[in-house]
């Protein structure tokens, strides 16, 4: 073979394999410069972000209000027992119709709970939940701690919690209360009840009396205690 065509045939192959290299080393490699972007698609266009300003408004502001009166597409929402957690004009003693309490609402209930309301409630509900641990460890600890307050989360145990109705509970996890923020946005309207399923039954367990109890399993859960008094009694 002439050497010119090997010259050129090796060029060629070089050539070939500098693309993959190329890519190769792109792939792997961290850079803080942007990529090459030959396709613009739609990934850089004149647009307006969140909390961003927008001169062509009298307010300046690039997020709008909905419009007064818009309704989602499907969700009219004219039942305000079960989107409201309202009868009229009072809170709803009682779970909508739509809503049955069974053990898979129970259930569903204590994993949502335990997702949105136990870091800061504690998993029985008595306000100790790992938020407020770290948040009074960072009082007592920390210099930075000195001078400020934490408002600790509401025991649910408390008679003003346990008091207050279905709906008014509802009420809270959709709207916040105090402190606490609003839920509405991240829960959805099923979920929501479910959770006050679950806090009516972690108010029940932690208040219970012995007419609570099954009547065939009575006999036995006082034998049970008197057995616990007598140890105590030595």
């Amino acid at each position: 073979m002439p050497r010119p065509l090997v010259v050129i045939t090796l060029i060629v192959i070089a050539a070939a394999l500098l693309p993959p290299a190329i890519i190769a080393v792109m792939r792997t490699s961290r850079t803080a410069t942007p990529r090459i972007h030959f396709v613009q698609d739609m990934d850089n266009q004149g647009k307006f972000r969140a909390q961003h300003e927008n001169p062509r408004f009298p307010d300046g502001r690039a997020m709008r209000p909905a419009v007064e009166g818009t309704i989602a597409v499907g969700e009219p929402r004219t039942d305000s027992h079960y989107y409201f957690g309202r009868v009229g004009e009072e809170w709803a003693p009682a779970f909508p119709a739509q809503v049955r309490v069974n053990e898979s609402l129970m259930e569903r209930g204590r994993a949502r709970f335990n997702i949105y309301c136990q870091p800061c409630h504690g998993l029985s509900g008595y306000g100790d939940g790992i938020v407020d641990q770290l948040a009074r460890d960072l009082l007592v600890n920390s210099r930075l701690g000195k001078g400020t307050m934490w408002v600790r989360p509401r025991n649910l145990h408390e008679e003003l919690i346990r008091s207050q109705t279905v709906g008014e509970i509802f009420n809270t996890i959709t709207n916040g209360k105090a402190n606490m923020q609003p839920y509405g946005a991240q829960i959805p309207v099923e979920d929501r009840w479910a959770i006050v399923a679950w806090v009516r039954a972690l108010q029940r367990s932690q208040n219970a009396e012995l007419a609570d109890v099954p009547a065939e399993l009575r006999d036995s859960l006082e034998t049970i205690n008197l057995a616990e008094e007598e140890a105590s009694n030595g």
